[in-house]
């Protein structure tokens, strides 16, 4: 390459001059293509290019891992290969590398594939009244056998209060009806709920360029209670950070060892009371009890309607030849119901009703997930 000095002289001489590529050629003692590429071609700064060495570069290895990496990102986390099982399904390949130089290669492939916009957090403000509600899946003991309970946990991160209703599912029924007995024992609606992209409450996740859509269900229910609703950005796990964090809290301290239910009513008060007596802590940053400032909180809450809002789902059906209707994923038997062309069957967060067009009703009954048990190992 040509000194700077060099590629000016043939530029003076090119432009200022007016010398042929032929007569700089001779005069400089240059290769004819070196005269015409520095006499005519603009000389533009390029950033120099890299290229990675190593056997995850060099050789076949970072391909397949690369591959791995792209099908693992539909799946959901837990679902996805660690390092370590990537790792040894290399090893099984014929790979000599160490255990280091692939986690060095995944960190940079996570870092340069996925959407980030930011490597900082916004700071949230907590105002008074405002609550965060997700679920949390853990277990109880109920007639000798392991029951799955959904637990709606319910938080107020200006006090740090939590409150939580077990639940037998996650669908929408489980979530209103879960709302309702949250909103008794806080005494109150909070002013806005932050939630995350649940889909009893959201049809439509939030993009870029466009809020997130809610179920019609869920407005009607919000504007009952006319409280606010706020859901979480993709991948924005810190925005509710709170009640994740009251989640963990209470799974590791009050769900340990399976509690004993004789119902999800009788379950629901152990938990009530529990968290009320835990909120004597004094609060992680506040130097105050939580208690105290729950009291304070709680003004800021808006009014309960005199009646909790009637949660229900009902829809037309029909038996299959055997006289079955499927709920929750379950063949039910209704005695009679291939009598009728359609049914009106009728959910609500434990109980499912199935009515003739006569109004005779042929089933009333617990839901199927209500009878879900595991054996004890």
């Amino acid at each position: 390459m040509l000194a700077m000095s060099d590629i000016n002289c043939i530029k003076h001489l090119r432009n200022n001059k007016g010398l042929s590529i032929s007569e700089i050629q001779r005069t400089m003692g240059i290769n004819w293509r070196t005269a015409k590429k520095y006499a005519d071609e603009d000389q533009l700064p390029k950033q120099k290019s890299f290229k990675k060495k190593g056997m995850m570069y060099e050789e076949k290895w970072g391909e397949i891992v690369s591959d791995w990496l792209f099908e693992d990102l539909k799946l959901r986390k837990k679902l996805r290969r660690t390092k370590k099982q990537i790792f040894e399904e290399l090893k099984e390949m014929g790979f000599q590398g160490s255990y280091r130089t692939v986690c060095y290669f995944i960190s940079e492939w996570m870092n340069t594939h996925q959407e980030e916009k930011d490597k900082g957090y916004e700071r949230l403000e907590h105002p008074p009244g405002e609550a965060q509600v997700d679920f949390g899946v853990m277990e109880a003991v109920q007639d000798g056998e392991i029951v799955d309970i959904h637990a709606l946990v319910m938080t107020f991160p200006h006090s740090n209060a939590g409150f939580a209703v077990p639940l037998p599912a996650e669908n929408q029924e489980c979530f209103l009806h879960g709302l309702n007995i949250l909103f008794k024992q806080v005494g109150g609606v909070p002013k806005r709920i932050r939630i995350d992209n649940l889909t009893p409450a959201v049809k439509k996740k939030r993009t870029k360029n466009e809020e997130a859509q809610l179920t019609d269900e869920f407005v009607q229910f919000q504007n009952y209670y006319g409280f606010d609703v706020q859901v979480c950005n993709p991948r924005s796990g810190h925005e509710k950070g709170n009640v994740e964090n009251k989640v963990g809290y209470i799974r590791y301290n009050f769900f340990t060892s399976a509690p004993i239910m004789d119902s999800y009513e009788g379950l629901t008060d152990q938990l009530f009371h529990k968290l009320e007596a835990d909120r004597n802590r004094i609060h992680y940053a506040k130097n105050v009890r939580i208690e105290d400032l729950w009291q304070e909180e709680r003004d800021y809450l808006l009014a309960l309607p005199e009646k909790p809002y009637p949660v229900f789902k009902e829809h037309l059906v029909k038996v299959n030849k055997y006289n079955e209707v499927k709920v929750d994923q379950t063949l039910v038997h209704v005695p009679k119901g291939g009598n009728y062309s359609q049914l009106q069957m009728i959910l609500t967060w434990d109980q499912l009703k199935i009515v003739s067009p006569n109004g005779e009703i042929l089933l009333d009954d617990y839901r199927p997930y209500m009878k879900k048990r595991k054996a004890l190992l």
